[in-house]
């Protein structure tokens, strides 16, 4: 029932989902951002532990339940630890009514035909095998789109629907993410070009699976509502990709039926020196203005 409840949620709920899931190589910036710097820590057993913190002093602020925030993206490590006394994703459904999604790409590989594709998961069953033990309800899995090349966004596409097969057969619901990257030059070419390619990966895809999807704010106001409306689409969610809070969130609520799905916008001014009030203050705030942008639309 846990699943139809989640999937119910996520499918009719106003909010958004908040990406929490940073890795290995994004981590210290994430943590510089948070006002500590790499010397605070000499290893990446400390490092992974301070972004723990982080993320677990962020699940327990008051504001952020499933009022607001729908679901919550997790790092693997993340997975495996607890907040409040509880297996994180436990924790965050059964305390907060937040829905527990895992990130589960290991990464870019390079350039390709203007794209960054993911890099092989050999360990991906077992992985998936894990999340659905622990009560993780969907996946996520990035890629990166750097030019708007037909054979480059075609592959990197491609690639995410096969593997998110892979995701279907465990009971999972993969979030398909070919991030545009924000600055390049023909970015309304680019998501044009990839409306169409997921469009062809939807249609094929058999009437009982479902996905997500996580894409770039794109320069036209509601360029994917063909998307959002796809009856093999349970929702359709927005990264920030390096807009502001402020400009991702009015780029949000031109976009009918999208949600946010941000990280660094929903991070932005929070502090490791915060007092908890203030801490506590800082992300409401932040809670509520990408809360209003989703519904907005």
């Amino acid at each position: 029932m846990t699943k139809t409840e989640q999937a119910n949620k996520l499918r009719a709920g106003q909010g958004f989902i908040a990406a929490l899931d940073q890795s290995g190589g994004s981590t210290p910036k994430a943590l510089r951002l948070y006002g500590i710097e790499e010397s605070a820590y000499t290893s990446e057993a400390e490092m992974f532990d301070l972004v723990h913190a982080m993320r677990a002093r962020i699940a327990q602020a008051p504001e952020f339940t499933g009022d607001k925030v729908l679901g919550a993206i997790l790092f693997e490590m993340t997975m495996d630890r607890d907040i409040g006394g509880k297996p994180s994703p436990a924790f965050l459904w059964q305390e907060r009514g937040v829905v527990p999604f895992l990130k589960v790409d290991k990464g870019l590989a390079g350039d390709t035909d203007g794209v960054k594709l993911m890099k092989p998961m050999p360990d991906l069953d077992p992985l998936l095998e894990r999340a659905v033990k622990a009560g993780i309800f969907g996946t996520k899995m990035r890629s990166v789109i750097d030019a708007a090349n037909p054979t480059g966004i075609a592959a990197a596409v491609a690639q995410q629907f096969e593997v998110g097969q892979q995701i279907l057969g465990h009971g999972l619901v993969p979030i398909i993410e070919p991030e545009v990257t924000i600055s390049i030059a023909d970015k309304a070419e680019a998501e044009t070009l990839l409306r169409a390619a997921i469009l062809a990966q939807l249609d094929a895809l058999p009437a009982d699976q479902e996905v997500m999807l996580k894409l770039t704010l794109p320069e036209t106001a509601n360029l994917y509502e063909s998307l959002v409306n796809h009856p093999r689409v349970l929702r359709v969610v927005a990264l920030s990709g390096g807009y502001s809070r402020e400009e991702a969130n009015a780029r949000l609520a031109q976009n009918r039926g999208v949600i946010a799905s941000f990280s660094r916008a929903l991070t932005e001014g929070l502090s490791a020196q915060q007092s908890d009030a203030e801490f506590n203050a800082t992300i409401a705030k932040s809670i509520d203005d990408i809360y209003r942008a989703s519904i907005a639309g």
